[in-house]
This record gives structure tokens, C-alpha cells and sequence, in this order.
């Protein structure tokens, strides 16, 4: 078994969960709330700019032209095709993209996001690699999942957003993947368990970020100033 099967073997409660997530199974019903819609895409615009960053942090890491060629590509993929999904949500919820953009950040947005850069801040390409993975592993079998179970046409509410997870190869699960596994190869059991620990953690994460956009998650004491 390589180690990112065993990571994925490891992770598989967490994944059934999410695929169980009533937010999931309301991108298969259809019956999210256009709150819940804005909430996640408020937060997932600013997770994917921290991701990014992320990814300019991993080519300062890289040693081979082919690893920084891959994460160049997903900064422009991130640019200019992820935001279709977000489209999606935002014309069933019936608000502008350009509107939901630079809000604060969640709690779990806030952890996860964190989680993910001191992970890269400290660690190498492996540890990188590792905590940025479930993101795109998560969402592809989300898609593939609710592609085969809910069978979409045009007429679905969220047609756009499971075609775009559920209907195409996801090579680049199945490139960090490899490229995981290489890195395994020449690691010590101590790195190989932290890599694993930043992997379950993301994957503890996704799970989350799915729960606050459905429960319109925020902080807990509010700033604002009361009227009197």
C-alpha cells in the first residue's frame, strides 16, 4: 500500500462524513438556502486566496521545474476556472460574485486556513503537499459521487457545480498523490507521521467548513456596537 492509500485509508470516517453532510446532500436535493450559499462563498473565496499563497510558498520549496510547473498551473486554475463553481452558488442564491467578496473570515475558515500555512511555513514540499491535499481529494469524490448518484441534467439547481467536480479527471489529486508517495519514500517514520497528522487534520477541516456554511457559522461575541 503507498503511503497516500494509506492516508486516504486512514481518513475514509471523515470522508463518508462529508459525502453525509447535510450541506453535501443539499447540493444533491437542491434545497440549500441562498444564506447558506453566500456563507460558503464569502468563505471559500478567501480559503482559495490562502491557498494560492500557499502554493507561491511551495514553489519557493521546490527543487524540480516539473513540481513548480504543477503548482503554477493551480494558481491559474484557482484564477480562472474554481470560480465557476462559486457561480453556480451565487446564481441560485441570486447575488453578485463581485458582492461576496473580502468578508471576514469564519472560525473553521480562519483554523483551517491557519493549520495550512504554518504546515508550509514550517515543514517541506512533503508536509506541504500533504496539508493541502484533501482540499482536491475531498472535492473530487464529492463530485464523481454525486455525479453517478443524483445523475444531473441542466435543470438541477447545482448542475454547473457537480459537473465541474464530478464530470472530468482529477489529475491533480492523482499528481500530488505521486508525487506524496515519492517524497514518503525518502522520508523518516517521524515525517511520515506528521505528513499523515497534517493530512487527517485538513481532512477534520474540510468536514468543518462544510458544517459552518451550513450553520451560517460566526464568532461568538459579536464587535458590533449596540444601540441604546
Amino acid at each position: 500500500m503507498s503511503f497516500s492509500q494509506e492516508l486516504r485509508q486512514a481518513a475514509n470516517p471523515i470522508f463518508e462524513a462529508i459525502f453525509d453532510h447535510t450541506f453535501v446532500r443539499g447540493i444533491a436535493n437542491g434545497t440549500l438556502q441562498p444564506e447558506q450559499l453566500a456563507h460558503y462563498v464569502k468563505q471559500d473565496f478567501e480559503y482559495l486566496n490562502a491557498f494560492m499563497r500557499i502554493y507561491g510558498t511551495a514553489i519557493a520549496k521546490c527543487e524540480r521545474r516539473e513540481d513548480m510547473a504543477v503548482f503554477n498551473e493551480q494558481i491559474s486554475f484557482v484564477l480562472h476556472s474554481e470560480i465557476h463553481p462559486h457561480n453556480n452558488f451565487c446564481k441560485v442564491a441570486g447575488v453578485k460574485y463581485e458582492d461576496l467578496q473580502g468578508y471576514p473570515l469564519a472560525p473553521a475558515a480562519h483554523h483551517y486556513i491557519r493549520h495550512m500555512l504554518t504546515a508550509a511555513q514550517e515543514g517541506d514540499l512533503g508536509d506541504i503537499l500533504a496539508v493541502l491535499l484533501p482540499c482536491p481529494w475531498t472535492y473530487w469524490e464529492i463530485g464523481a459521487r454525486l455525479w453517478e448518484e443524483v445523475k444531473p441534467d441542466e435543470n438541477h439547481p447545482f448542475y454547473e457545480w457537480i459537473d465541474f467536480y464530478g464530470n472530468r479527471t482529477d489529475s491533480i489529486t492523482a499528481r500530488f498523490c505521486e508525487r506524496l508517495d515519492e517524497l514518503a519514500e525518502q522520508s523518516t517514520p517521524a515525517h511520515r507521521e506528521r505528513m499523515k497528522q497534517h493530512f487527517i487534520l485538513s481532512c477534520q477541516f474540510e468536514y468543518m467548513f462544510w458544517d459552518m456554511a451550513y450553520t451560517l457559522q460566526d464568532w461568538p461575541v459579536s464587535l458590533e456596537v449596540a444601540h441604546v
